[in-house]
């Protein structure tokens, strides 16, 4: 009579540069640990090391929306059933203290034993070309807010001549004139070291180059 594989769970804490995976069986029982490198060859050799253990019924991975991603992309496409993992067990962290086999026995445990329930998001097709952009605008709209905050901001401190030019500028009249903004080469004057700050300020808020001396 010919065993059959055992039932197996996975767990995988993540990290930028590894991913700590772990396999305990139907029950629980720790069965083995190991860390990978968060490429391609990783990912494959992390899935092959699972299979290696037993039938791998399904896989629990931390952060699938982040340092998990590409990892919950290639399980899922090898078939298997992936769950996400919030944080490990807080009952396990008080016991046992923080340490990445922990967390990944964790994680399996957690799916072992049905508490693991979220299925990830795909993080694919049209849905995430959309979240990137749209993350892609956010930041932008975010670092222009700050660079003129940060113009108007200087502008309290500026030369009274500079100062009178532009505060009662609106935004868009205020970026476009302190891009044109001519400052000397001596910045110990403080007239030019403010031009010099307006227009180099100005350059991150349209996303231009920025040069370090003045031209």
């Amino acid at each position: 009579m010919t065993d059959q594989p055992q039932n197996v769970f996975g767990g995988v804490d993540t990290h930028t540069d590894t991913h700590h995976a772990a396999v305990v069986d139907q029950v629980g029982r720790h069965l083995a640990d190991a860390q990978f490198p968060t490429t391609n060859q990783g990912y494959r050799a992390l899935l092959d090391w699972l299979r290696s253990h037993g039938t791998v019924r399904a896989v629990g991975v931390e952060g699938t929306g982040s340092y998990g991603t590409q990892l919950a992309r290639v399980l899922g496409a090898a078939g298997l059933t992936v769950f996400d993992i919030n944080r490990p067990d807080r009952r396990i962290r008080h016991q046992q203290g923080k340490s990445d086999p922990i967390d990944a026995y964790a994680a399996a445990q957690a799916v072992a034993s049905g508490r693991a329930t979220i299925i990830p998001k795909t993080h694919g097709g049209a849905a995430e070309a959309l979240r990137l952009l749209h993350t892609a605008r956010t930041s932008a709209v975010k670092a222009r807010t700050q660079a003129i905050n940060q113009i108007r901001s200087h502008l309290v401190t500026a030369p009274d001549t500079l100062r009178a030019q532009l505060r009662s500028m609106s935004s868009p009249d205020l970026i476009a004139t302190c891009a044109r903004l001519r400052p000397t080469a001596d910045l110990t004057d403080p007239a030019a070291a403010a031009k010099f700050t307006l227009r180099r300020l100005t350059r991150i808020s349209t996303k231009k180059s920025m040069s370090t001396t003045p031209s």
